[in-house]
């Protein structure tokens, strides 16, 4: 039996429970087995959490986990000695390989109550390796946004993590410093463009590209720069988006290598000239300059689970306000490299699952062969109206009334013709009459239902979800085609996703909405998809809409182009791309010792 606990707040015991105390004031169950509250309290000095775990275990040298993948080290650029990138040679040399299968993982709207998406991805690859198949895991990057804001890590967790997990959490490679550096490279392009005699007769009025920092930081949503003396620029309102949410990261994660990602940079549309007319990278020589930062951040990079299990974790767009998933590359070096490339998108299926399939796999010819859904019955109660600190507790009443937001995922996934396997992410609170409700609810619905321990037990706890998930890829077809047709109208795409994916009744437009369409329809992009910025917690524009709201308006406020990406972006309801710290922000619980190890990551 492993003992395995979070550090971070507050502690309660209560009969047969150890729980934590979480950011959300939620209690989160942290230990499977039945103790009672005498050996709860006796073992408090001795359980760990994840950070510890990672710590302790015993990792390969990354140079090792590359030779089990046919890669040399001349095929590697080695980051220290348990991360390094694989080169492009390398990954050229793939190109005459099968690809192997293609498993998204996905999950229900996320609740304070957990779901465990990263957690099951990370799992699911170990107990892939446990009953002989080989398997490469393809995962984003996490931001410093949420790390030092409310979410913490993103490295999955318990028994199921991917490592060197500080470092990742951390700078890792430096990708996310290189974006940031050439999204604010070609913001200062653009102001000295200005400041040195604006031949492109840029409009000022109409700079519509933003600076960015992988930090959350609300005080810069809104800025004035070029303040002070004539020398110092032309005075004007600029504002920050979070590196997560730059089109940078979204190229970088969309292109097919460093040629592509010079033609999509140059194709950036950074600003409107006096005439109406687009002002673009490439028009201001910034394309070859931005390409030196980002030629290292291009290459994926490869580290290691818990279990030896190789990972490419590689960008990382945020699902509400970007596409939400990791790079084209790394997806595509995984399907060569094993039978099952495990990847996941970002936040609920409503958001990273959708843009996965009908931004990222159109544009890259990926299909895949399944999708795994996961979801907790706490979660659901949650969505069924009880409170968070009551979503341990048996109530079937509520499970009854949440397991709607499990259904509205699960058709709307099937509407792709993709195969679906729910998840459920087990804690020792679940009941066998809750469990077995879940599980019947799923199968009379069409989808496969497997329970998941990975977070207690690793590999060894998803091994009926990993023989459920083979099972079902080799008996049931995947026919994958994209919910909506590129030849629709703008209005129309959107209104597709909205009222086949969100259950919405309608969608009004906002007047900024109406005239940035009337815009992008003028210059050309009606064939482009539609990324659609919205609330991750609600399939509705309306956070509190939990369970499965339905009939609503959906609110767009405005649209732009992200040219180089390649698609639109739809804002709606009041989703912000530079989120803000909380009140107790996770940051107040990181520290370092005096030997440099990191304390507080969670």
């Amino acid at each position: 039996m492993i003992d395995i606990i979070f550090s971070h707040l507050r502690f309660e015991t209560s009969p047969n429970r150890f729980y934590r105390i979480g950011e959300y004031g939620c209690k989160t169950n942290l230990i499977f087995a039945s103790r009672t509250r005498t050996q709860c309290s006796s073992r408090r000095n001795s359980v760990k959490s994840d950070i510890e775990i990672a710590r302790e275990a015993t990792l390969e040298p990354i140079v090792n986990i590359a030779a089990g993948l046919g890669a040399g080290q001349d095929d590697i650029e080695l980051y220290g000695k348990y991360k390094c990138k694989l080169t492009s040679e390398f990954i050229d040399k793939l190109k005459d390989k099968p690809d192997g299968k293609l498993i998204l993982v996905t999950a229900i709207n996320p609740t304070p109550a957990g779901e465990g998406k990263t957690t099951t991805t990370v799992g699911l690859g170990q107990a892939m390796s446990k009953i002989g198949k080989k398997a490469v895991i393809a995962l984003r990057e996490p931001s410093l946004g949420p790390c030092f804001g409310i979410k913490g890590g993103a490295a999955g967790g318990g028994m199921a993590q991917v490592v060197p997990m500080d470092e990742l959490n951390l700078h890792f490679t430096g990708d996310f410093h290189a974006i940031t550096s050439a999204n604010n490279l070609l913001a200062a392009i653009i102001d000295n463009h200005i400041h040195q005699g604006n031949e492109l007769r840029i409009d000022t009025r109409q700079i519509i590209w933003k600076r960015c920092l992988d930090m959350n930081d609300r005080a810069l949503r809104n800025v004035v720069v070029g303040m002070g003396s004539k020398a110092d620029g032309f005075v004007r309102e600029d504002h920050f988006v979070i590196t997560v949410a730059s089109e940078i990261m979204a190229i970088l994660c969309l292109a097919s290598d460093l040629k592509d990602l010079k033609v999509r940079l140059s194709r950036i549309i950074v600003a409107y000239d006096l005439d109406g007319d687009p002002v673009t990278a490439g028009m201001l020589n910034a394309v070859g300059a931005m390409a030196a930062l980002l030629k290292d951040a291009i290459k994926p990079n490869l580290i290691q689970t818990l279990e030896h299990t190789p990972a490419i974790v590689h960008g990382g767009p945020f699902a509400n306000i970007a596409h939400g998933c990791n790079s084209v590359i790394a997806t595509k070096t995984a399907l060569k490299l094993a039978d099952y490339c495990i990847t996941e998108a970002g936040f609920g299926a409503d958001l990273g699952a959708e843009k996965f399939l009908d931004i990222k796999c159109r544009q890259a010819g990926l299909k895949p062969d399944a999708i795994v859904l996961v979801a907790t019955i706490r979660a659901l109660k949650y969505n069924g109206g009880i409170p968070k600190d009551k979503t341990s507790e048996p109530d079937m009443d509520a499970l009854k009334r949440g397991i709607v937001n499990l259904e509205a995922h699960m058709e709307n996934l099937m509407k792709y013709g993709v195969p679906v396997v729910v998840a459920l992410n087990a804690f020792v609170t679940d009941t066998d009459e809750e469990i077995g409700f879940v599980r019947d609810f799923c199968k009379a619905k069409g989808a496969e239902f497997a329970l998941s321990n990975v977070w207690e037990k690793g590999g060894d706890g998803g091994i009926e979800l990993a023989k459920t998930v083979v099972d079902t890829i080799e008996n049931k077809k995947a026919d994958f085609a994209p919910v909506y047709s590129l030849d629709l109208s703008i209005k129309d795409k959107i209104n597709a996703i909205a009222t086949k994916i969100y259950g919405a009744g309608s969608v009004s437009y906002a007047p900024a909405a109406i005239k940035s369409m009337e815009k992008l329809e003028s210059l050309g992009f009606n064939d482009l998809p539609i990324c659609m910025a919205k609330t991750q917690y609600s399939l509705s524009d309306d956070p509190a809409a939990l369970g499965r709201p339905e009939g609503f308006d959906l609110r767009v406020r405005d649209m732009y182009v992200s040219a180089g990406a390649g698609f639109i972006v739809a804002l709606t309801g009041d989703i912000m791309t530079m989120p803000g710290l909380p009140k107790k922000p996770a940051a107040y619980s990181i520290d370092v010792d005096d030997n440099g190890a990191i304390t507080g990551l969670f």
